[in-house]
Parts: structure tokens; C-alpha cells; sequence
């Protein structure tokens, strides 16, 4: 198969034929029609990964596809269907597996991690049975890859952990992929939003996908501005970045009985950040981590899609071939880009949208 990968950390990635992956017991292949550029690939690259092991090692774990092959054990997927899947597959025994919460296993799988990942013709997804999803024909091929881990994790936190309602103030830190997304969740849901960001293009961005308030992260005191421009605090906060300072205002600027979320994550001893735990304790917030979505909750995300209330696709600014993503992935600290990049394996992609396509 043809291949994005990288022999060191930090090294080169190329483009080279690697072995097709043979499906074992529980296993199935995909075929891979669009795969998303992400920053936690980035991360891996960089060797910020531990479960990144052995070289050459491919990256890739925001995918959609057809299945290619099934292995032993396998009942509910044929060849042929479409397909999209979480970026952490549970194993399906654990303890959190069997309590619905797969994200957190014991055991999980991720492809571009654990394993090869989908800048690839092919791509192995361990624990297949239950953790693929099925794909609408109503959704296209870069849509799906769109959700990756982006958007399912932002609507997850927004949805499940943050609980937001509608006429609540959401703050996003952060207006990369998970952030926009969570802009879009949180809008959909009637809630009120509020974003924070250095980069100018993504508060605009922003703005255009229904933020109501839109503020320069480098401009003064940023949780003094929050409390002001929502009287008096926000109900949900998320740090879409991971960041000490992000984290510290986004705690400070909660209103009473409000909810931080981290779904960034903050790096190397770094991660021990300090927080204002005498409002954590006055104002009785919750804090809580946000770490991707269980297959089990596709089906309800998809619902809101189809029905035209979320739009994955206004998200994708930048459509490109593997060649194009892997020096993409290697600028990706360097280059800040607003919007989604979708790397598109064929020309073929069903129900493509060719207005969405720019040069690289």
C-alpha cells in the first residue's frame, strides 16, 4: 500500500509503499477515501506520544472509509460498507469498557499511535466488531473524516461532560479544530458562545460559525473580559488548547455551579498546572476531562447532521492529496491554518463538494 511515514521522531515523512495489513481475529481493514491532518498527529511525530513504538511508523487516526477486508470473528461489517470510526477503539472486556465509557479503556487501540494510522491506502482497526460505526449516505467521505477526533470530541464535551442547555454562555479556548467545532455544537444546542484565540483568521472563522462574542487571547486580562462581555461568568468553559495560563482563566471566569472542561492537553511538566481552587471551592465548579467519544454516541451526532442542525463540512477550509498532508503535517507549528485540513485518497470521493477544494 502507499503511505505517509516517518523513520525517527521529528524526521522526515515520505511517501513509500509499505505492506498491505492483513485483518486478524477481531480485526477488520478500511480502505481509506479521506483522513484528517491533526495536531495530536503532530504531537506524535514529535515523539510526545509513548505509545508510539516502532519505526517506520505511519500517523493518521481521523478517518472514513469502505471496508476493505474482515478477519475471523467479525459479524456485523461486510466489504463494502462505509464507515468511519472513534480514534480510541475500546477493547470491549475492561472495566471501563463494560460501564459504556470505551473512551477511557483499559486496553484501546488507536490507529496512528498503537499502530499504523490512515495516511495510508489501508488501515488496520483493532476491536472492529463494536467499535466501527456506521456511515449515512447522507454524510460524505471528508465530512466523516472531519469529525475525527475533532468535532467528536468537542461535541462530547460540549454534550455529555459539559452539559451545556440552550441560553447558557459557552467560552471556547482555542479555535482550532475542536474548538470551531465545539462553537458549532454549542450554537446548535442555543446556547451563547464566547471565543478566545491569538490567531485573527480563526476568531473570524469563528465568528462566522455563530460565536457571539469573539475576543484577542493576547489583549489584556482575559478572564476579567469574559466575566464582562457574560455578566458575571460563563456556564461551561472548555480548554480546546491545553495550556497553564488557558486553564487558569478558563476556571477563573466561570460563573457559580459552572463546568470546565479540558479537552487540550497540556505537555511534559507543564502538565502540572496550577488552578484556582479557592473559587473551585467558593463558587463549587466542576472540572472535568474530556478524552474522544464512545462509538455509541455516532448515532445521535449523526442525527443532527442529517438533519441539517450541524455541518462538519463548513469546517474543512483546506482539501489536499497525502503528499500535500504529510509536508502539512510537518509545518503544522509553524504554518497556524483556521479551519480543518482533510487529506482526500481518490479523486473519487463520493458526494464531494468541489467548492470546499483550495490549492495547497
Amino acid at each position: 500500500m502507499r503511505a505517509a511515514a516517518y523513520d525517527e521522531f521529528g524526521g522526515p515523512i515520505t511517501i513509500r509503499d509499505l505492506p498491505d495489513p492483513v485483518p486478524a481475529a477481531g480485526e477488520v481493514i478500511v480502505r481509506v477515501q479521506a483522513t484528517g491532518v491533526c495536531r495530536s498527529d503532530f504531537h506524535g511525530w514529535h515523539g510526545h506520544d509513548a505509545d508510539i513504538q516502532e519505526m517506520p511508523h505511519v500517523p493518521g487516526h481521523e478517518l472514513a472509509g469502505v471496508v476493505a477486508a474482515v478477519g475471523p470473528g467479525i459479524t456485523k461489517w461486510l466489504v463494502g460498507d462505509r464507515v468511519t470510526v472513534p480514534f480510541v477503539a475500546g477493547c470491549g472486556t475492561c472495566e471501563p469498557c463494560h460501564s459504556g465509557n470505551q473512551q477511557v479503556c483499559d486496553a484501546q487501540s488507536q490507529p496512528g499511535f498503537t499502530h499504523w494510522g490512515s495516511f495510508a491506502e489501508l488501515v488496520r482497526i483493532r476491536y472492529a466488531e463494536d467499535n466501527l460505526v456506521p456511515l449515512p449516505d447522507e454524510i460524505d467521505f471528508v465530512s466523516a473524516a472531519a469529525l475525527g477526533c475533532r468535532f467528536t470530541t468537542a461535541y462530547r464535551a460540549v454534550v455529555a461532560q459539559g452539559r451545556a442547555r440552550a441560553g447558557e454562555w459557552v467560552a471556547v479556548h482555542g479555535c482550532g479544530g475542536v474548538g470551531l467545532s465545539a462553537v458549532m455544537i454549542a450554537k446548535a444546542l442555543g446556547a451563547r458562545v464566547i471565543t478566545m484565540d491569538l490567531n485573527l483568521a480563526a476568531l473570524e472563522l469563528a465568528t462566522e460559525l455563530g460565536a457571539d462574542v469573539a475576543l484577542h487571547a493576547g489583549a489584556g486580562d482575559v478572564a476579567a473580559a469574559i466575566l464582562e462581555a457574560t455578566d458575571g461568568g460563563v456556564h461551561v468553559s472548555l480548554d480546546a488548547m491545553g495550556d497553564q495560563s488557558i486553564l487558569w482563566n478558563s476556571i477563573s471566569s466561570l460563573r457559580k455551579l459552572g463546568r470546565h472542561i479540558q479537552v487540550g492537553l497540556i505537555q511534559g511538566e507543564s502538565a502540572r498546572a496550577p488552578i484556582p481552587i479557592d473559587l473551585v471551592i467558593s463558587r463549587e465548579l466542576e472540572i472535568r476531562g474530556s478524552h474522544g467519544m464512545q462509538a455509541q454516541l455516532f448515532p445521535a451526532l449523526f442525527d443532527m447532521i442529517v438533519a441539517g442542525d450541524l455541518d462538519p463540512s463548513a469546517l474543512v477550509t483546506r482539501i489536499c492529496d497525502l503528499e500535500q498532508g504529510a509536508t502539512i503535517l510537518e509545518t503544522l507549528d509553524g504554518k497556524p491554518h483556521a479551519g480543518i485540513t482533510v487529506i482526500e485518497m481518490s479523486q473519487e470521493v463520493r458526494n464531494q463538494k468541489p467548492d470546499v477544494r483550495s490549492d495547497f
